[in-house]
C-alpha cells in the first residue's frame, strides 16, 4: 500500500489556485455509444458511486439503492465490476461508513472499498510528525491518528488549554477566578478534517493560531505571512440530508475562515492541498482501489473505464470529469511519446502512472435525488448564457470551467444510473 501512496504523490495538491467564475447548469444526456467488446468474456468498466444524495438522504436510505446493489452481486453477493464509494464525509473511520453502508444496501462493503474525504492524508507524510491543530466532529484524533498524524490537538483541548480564547458564548465564559494558562507546543499546522459543531468556537481559535504562528497564548504582532500550513478535506459548500433543501457543508465552513482570515488581515488564506472531490489526488486515489478490487474478482485485464456518478455538480460531475481530462491528456502524452520514441521523466506517459496502467476515460453520471433537481433547475434555453447567470459554488481555489461542470449523462437516480452504464457497455444486469 505504501508504494501506492507514493504514486500519487505528483497529484497531491490537485487544482492550480485561479481566478473563478460564475456557474453552469447546461445538462444534457449523451448518446449511448456502440456495445463494447471483452476478451474471455471479462467486462471491462467500474463504479464510482456518491453517497449523500446519491444513495441515502441522512441516514434515511434512497429507494432505488437496494434494488440498485442487488442487481450489482451474483447469488453468492459477489460483485460482478469492481465498486468502490467516493464521499466527502470524513467524520468517521472507513470501517463505521463500511458497516453503515454494508447495512443501508443489505451488501457487503468492505473499508477498502470506501474513500472518505481525508483518505489521501495518509500520503501526506511531511506533516505526520508535526504539532497539528484538528478541526472537525466524531473522533477525531482516531481519525487523525490513523491516517498518520502523530501529535494531534484539538481545538477543544486547545480550548482548554486557553480558557480566554472562546468568548462569544457567555455561558461557556471561565466563571470566578480565571484559571491559568497551559502552555503546548507550537501548533506547526492545521488540518480541517470536516464542519465543526460550534463554528465560532473553531472559527476563533483557528485564527488565533493563524496570526500568532502557532502559539495562540502570545500576544499578536506583526503579521508573518504566509501563516503555517492548512491542509483541509471536503469543499462541499452544500449536501443533501433529509430536509428538502441542501445543507451547509464543510465549504461552507472555509468560506467564513477564509474571509475572516482575509478581513483581519488583508492577506488570502493559503491552503497546502485541498483534500476530496474535486481535486485530481482523490480520484487517482480511487482508481488504485477500483484496481484492487478488480484483483479481488480475479480480472486479470485491466480497467478501460470508470463511471463515477453523483448529486453534486460542482463535486462528484466536476471531479470526474476533471479526472477525465487528465486521463485524456495522459494518452496523448503516451501517443506523443511512442511517436518520438523517447521516455519523459523517466517514466512512459499517459495511459500509464508509475508503471501502472490507466483507465482510458471517467464518465460523469448526475442523478436527481440530492443536490442536483430537475424541479429546482431547469435546463435552460440557452446554457453558454446562463454561465454568467449563475453563481459558481465551487472553492475559492478551483478555476471554473464551465466544459467540467457538465455530465456526460443525466438520470433520476441511482438505478437508472447503473442500467445505463450496462447497457452503455453491452451488458446484461439482472
Amino acid at each position: 500500500m505504501a508504494e501506492l501512496f507514493c504514486k500519487l504523490n505528483a497529484l497531491k495538491l490537485g487544482f492550480q489556485a485561479v481566478k473563478s467564475g460564475g456557474s453552469l447548469f447546461p445538462w444534457r444526456c449523451m448518446p449511448l455509444g456502440t456495445h463494447r467488446r471483452y476478451i474471455n468474456n471479462q467486462t471491462s468498466f467500474g463504479l464510482l458511486f456518491d453517497i449523500d444524495g446519491v444513495l441515502a438522504r441522512g441516514r434515511t436510505p434512497i429507494p432505488a439503492a437496494k434494488q440498485c446493489f442487488r442487481n450489482l452481486v451474483d447469488r453468492n453477493g459477489k460483485y460482478r465490476v469492481p465498486v468502490v464509494f467516493v464521499t466527502n464525509a470524513g467524520n468517521c473511520m472507513r470501517q463505521a461508513k463500511a458497516e453503515q453502508l454494508s447495512h443501508m444496501l443489505e451488501v457487503e462493503v468492505s473499508p477498502d472499498q470506501v474513500i472518505l474525504s481525508h483518505s489521501p492524508l495518509r500520503i501526506f507524510n511531511k506533516y505526520h510528525s508535526m504539532h497539528v491543530l484538528v478541526s472537525g466532529q466524531g473522533p477525531i484524533v482516531e481519525v487523525a491518528q490513523n491516517m498518520g498524524f502523530q501529535n494531534v490537538v484539538t481545538v477543544d483541548m486547545l480550548r482548554e488549554a486557553y480558557p480566554l480564547l472562546d468568548m462569544v458564548d457567555h455561558n461557556r465564559r471561565p466563571k470566578g477566578a480565571i484559571p491559568p494558562s497551559k502552555d503546548l507546543p507550537p501548533i506547526e499546522a492545521v488540518i480541517l478534517f470536516g464542519e465543526p459543531i460550534r463554528w465560532e468556537t473553531n472559527l476563533q481559535l483557528i485564527v488565533d493560531v493563524l496570526l500568532t504562528h502557532g502559539k495562540p497564548g502570545n500576544t499578536v504582532g506583526s503579521l508573518q505571512y504566509p501563516h503555517i500550513p492548512i491542509l483541509a478535506c471536503n469543499m462541499d459548500l452544500l449536501w443533501m440530508a433529509e430536509a428538502r433543501n441542501p445543507r451547509f457543508g464543510h465549504g461552507m465552513f472555509l468560506v467564513c475562515l477564509e474571509n475572516i482570515y482575509k478581513k483581519i488581515t488583508g492577506c488570502e488564506l493559503k491552503y497546502e492541498a485541498l483534500i476530496g472531490k474535486p481535486s485530481l489526488v482523490t480520484y487517482n486515489y480511487a482508481e488504485l482501489l477500483i484496481r484492487q478490487e478488480a484483483e479481488k474478482l480475479g480480472w486479470t485485464e485491466p480497467v478501460e473505464r470508470l463511471y463515477a456518478i453523483g448529486d453534486n455538480p460542482m463535486a462528484d460531475i466536476y471531479g470526474a470529469n476533471l479526472y477525465n481530462r487528465f486521463l485524456q491528456e495522459s494518452r496523448e502524452a503516451q501517443t506523443k511519446a511512442k511517436v518520438k520514441g523517447s521516455v519523459v521523466g523517466g517514466a512512459k506517459l499517459g495511459g500509464s502512472q508509475g508503471g501502472q496502467h490507466l483507465p482510458e476515460s471517467c464518465r460523469s453520471i448526475l442523478v436527481c435525488t440530492g443536490v442536483y433537481s430537475r424541479e429546482q433547475q431547469d435546463l435552460p434555453p440557452d446554457p453558454l448564457q446562463a454561465v454568467t447567470e449563475r453563481v459558481f459554488h465551487g472553492h475559492r481555489d478551483f478555476r471554473f470551467d464551465p466544459s467540467l461542470a457538465d455530465p456526460s449523462f443525466v438520470v433520476q437516480d441511482v438505478q437508472e444510473a447503473v442500467e445505463l452504464i450496462f447497457k452503455q457497455e453491452g451488458c446484461q444486469l439482472e
